[in-house]
């Protein structure tokens, strides 16, 4: 299998695209890009038949700005007979041995979720095949690789496989959140998404535990002070605009009417900085860099404002120069990850985290 499919959002298949052929080249292996403008994923053809077994296993999928999901996969199968869709696939999955999971798959556009019907009744068939053929185990396993299946049309699909470790635990990448009846703005689900992404399960009741201090700069009307709030976090919420009434009769909300890039706080014990203000990425990231120098912030999640055209381009162009600018100051000790979640749009999610392998009293 030479292939690497990634999904992505629809629109950014040239952001995922350029994304893949960088950071292939960065591990030596050598291969092209086929993507179409709102297919919603990107092929990535290796020239060597283990390319893309070695991206798979070496490319943290979690490094990846632009891709939600990927496996290795074999050639596009198509015109896929309806009388028996089933026995090519499994011919195309037999190099797979023992797979743990299997998931019948689309991209996330409109035409291709009109499959999703269909994905849903034809994986009983698929899995008893893949079952019999040895390509998947009679029992699920979470520690074997993944089988995936991803029609993107009426009988054409790519078959592959992810590992395990290294594979969003999501149906094409995609976490089902739901929005609060009570949250003030559907942003809110943005930074519910971010917390789940950059923070470990295993590690929410320590980093995310109840009493802990934070600020949310360009708070209005609260989406994201809402999610600080409901994990029993204090809030200093900055912004010159209202206040969600309901979030301040909590009483874990302190309101301050100031400009976010002026605002200084008076606390110096504050665990959570969380920003998603419209602005320049650029004028955002020298926010964060100047809080993360003054030492105010123990983790900041903000979200950077993608421009029209070079979006791959500026984002690294910006992240790099952060990581510059942090050690020049003497911040040596910090770790940087950026997302384009399923929540957000035209703008990225990045993660900064200070000092990361120091406990915070």
């Amino acid at each position: 299998m030479k292939n690497l499919f990634l999904f992505c959002r629809a629109g950014y298949e040239k952001e995922c695209a350029a994304e893949i052929q960088h950071r292939a080249s960065t591990l030596d292996v050598g291969g092209f890009v086929k993507a179409n403008n709102n297919d919603a994923y990107v092929v990535f053809q290796c020239f060597e038949a283990g390319g893309a077994d070695i991206l798979a296993k070496q490319l943290s999928l979690d490094s990846l700005i632009f891709a939600r999901q990927m496996f290795v996969a074999g050639e596009l199968l198509s015109d896929l007979p309806e009388q028996d869709r089933v026995g090519p696939i499994v011919a195309a999955l037999a190099e797979v041995s023992k797979g743990g999971e299997l998931r019948v798959e689309t991209p996330d556009t409109n035409e291709a979720k009109e499959l999703s019907a269909f994905c849903r009744k034809f994986t009983v068939p698929l899995r008893q095949g893949l079952k019999k053929s040895g390509s998947l185990l009679a029992q699920e396993n979470p520690k074997r690789p993944i089988v995936h299946v991803c029609f993107i049309g009426p009988g054409r699909a790519y078959a592959g496989y992810s590992y395990s470790n290294n594979s969003s635990p999501y149906f094409m990448g995609i976490p089902r959140l739901k929005m609060a009846a009570d949250a003030p703005s559907r942003s809110s689900l943005k930074l519910d998404e971010a917390f789940a992404q950059f923070v470990p399960k295993e590690e929410q009741e320590t980093r995310l535990r109840s009493g802990l201090n934070s600020v949310d700069l360009g708070a209005c009307p609260g989406g994201w002070t809402y999610q600080l709030v409901r994990r029993g976090m204090f809030v200093s919420a900055v912004d010159n605009g209202p206040m969600d009434e309901k979030l301040m009769e909590t009483g874990q909300v302190k309101h301050y009417r100031a400009d976010g890039f002026r605002f200084e706080p008076q606390r110096k014990n504050i665990y959570w900085l969380v920003c998603d203000m419209v602005e320049k990425p650029a004028r955002v990231a020298e926010l964060i860099e100047a809080w993360a120098i003054n030492g105010w912030f123990k983790e900041a999640i903000f979200n950077l404002k993608l421009p029209m055209k070079s979006r791959y381009k500026e984002v690294t162009a910006i992240l790099e120069t952060m990581q510059a600018i942090l050690k020049e100051n003497g911040v040596s000790d910090f770790q940087v990850q950026c997302k384009h979640l399923y929540h957000d749009r035209d703008e990225v999610t990045v993660h900064l985290w200070l000092k990361p392998n120091t406990p915070w009293q």
